[in-house]
This record gives structure tokens, sequence and C-alpha cells, in this order.
């Protein structure tokens, strides 16, 4: 069970990183496992091309 709770830990460092989050890899490995997936949703939500924020809307368009 550890093993798996390890490798998700990782596995979400990792993905945060990659979207260059503020904090180190340092700061990161001392977050429990909720506490990277919240960080991690919250990524998810300022980036994702189809949440509330940054969702695409056609401008210049006919409207019938």
């Amino acid at each position: 069970m550890m093993k798996c709770v390890e490798e998700r830990q990782k596995e979400l460092i990792h993905k945060l990183m990659i979207h260059h989050v503020n904090k180190s890899v340092e700061q990161l490995m001392k977050l429990s496992l909720k506490e990277l997936e919240i960080e991690y949703k919250k990524v998810q939500t300022d980036c994702h091309p189809h949440s509330d924020a940054g969702s695409i809307h056609w401008i210049n368009t006919k409207r019938c």
C-alpha cells in the first residue's frame, strides 16, 4: 500500500514540476498525497483549455 502511495506522489511531483509550480522538489516532497492532489487539481483548472477560466470562446462568428 505504501509503495502505491509513494509512486502516486512521485507521479504528481513530476507533473507539477512540468507545469512550473512555484515550489521546489523538496517542498513538494514534504506534502502529503492529498495536498499534492489538491495542488495538481489547481494546476489542471488553471491551464486546462476546457476549464471555465481558460475555455475557448469563438469571436466574430455569424449567429443564425
